[in-house]
């Protein structure tokens, strides 16, 4: 999916050198406050690492990994978060980070990279709530963090509260059947979630005509359409019920919390109320 790209006016540039430069210098960054990434003997982290994320997305990843210090770049109150344009102070953060964590998809990326210290570790996360790729990357993390047994309590609580969602999803299933979806791509965890039928799949880019003909003879019953790319009812004349599937995490970095959200609204949409 194209992106547009993030411009920093000249007077800008100059106001994020000098935050650079405090930043580098050690004025009250969090990389001189005692804090380091070295791992142990044991391969373990000796202290929590400082980790700066993009998004709460990343965030989140890195919170269900173990990481104490998070700092989130894009506010959650930014609806797409491709379109945040970030601050001098946004990357005189990541210059004093252990970890920073991007997604390549996101436009500011490069600035992100160009901005990191030369103690920050660059980590691309791969950004997908399906729940076997989630609990790989936080398991990921973890290890890169050093805080593999925090990571690993996580997944425990983690499966078995998904578990519970998917049992009390398929308790819901209209008549006791699965139900006939169309989903948005970056929506489809919440289908799987749901046990439902995916029968067909649109985005990210414009849904053409003939997607709209093709998608609405499958005759689904609900379309998961995905909030942060939405482009409004997708299969107007259908008779689907559309329900808007959130994939980022609230500030509080909770990323459980984006699973119990989708279960409810599926779980609401199911039920025809």
């Amino acid at each position: 999916m194209a992106h547009p790209r993030v411009r920093i006016p000249s007077l800008l540039a100059l106001s994020l050198g000098a935050a650079l430069v405090l930043a580098t210098a050690g004025c009250g960054s969090s990389g001189d406050s005692g804090k380091s990434a070295a791992p142990s003997s044991d391969g373990k982290q000796t202290s929590a690492p400082v980790v700066v994320a993009t998004t709460t997305w990343e965030g989140a990843f890195a919170k269900a990994a173990g990481a104490k210090d998070v700092k989130v770049i894009v506010p959650q109150s930014v609806h797409h978060a491709p379109d945040y344009d970030p601050k001098p102070s946004d990357l005189a953060a990541v210059a004093a980070a252990d970890f920073v964590l991007y997604a390549p998809f996101e436009p500011y990326a490069a600035k992100i990279k160009e901005a990191a210290g030369s103690k920050a570790k660059l980590v691309e996360v791969n950004l997908d709530n399906d729940t076997g790729k989630a609990t790989a990357e936080v398991a990921r993390l973890g290890k890169l963090f050093g805080t593999q047994d925090a990571a690993a309590r996580w997944k425990t609580s983690f499966d078995a509260e998904y578990g519970t969602l998917q049992k009390d999803l398929k308790a819901a299933w209209p008549g006791g059947k699965a139900p006939v979806v169309v989903a948005q791509v970056f929506s489809t965890w919440s289908a799987k979630m749901a046990g439902a039928q995916v029968v067909g799949t649109y985005g990210p880019d414009a849904v053409t005509a003939q997607q709209l003909a093709e998608l609405s003879r499958k005759k689904p019953a609900l379309v998961l359409d995905n909030v942060h790319m939405t482009t409004g009812t997708v299969l107007p004349d259908s008779g689907a019920k559309q329900i808007e599937v959130v994939n980022y995490p609230d500030k509080d970095l909770n990323l459980l919390a984006v699973y119990k959200d989708a279960a409810a609204v599926v779980k609401k949409g199911m039920s025809g109320s």
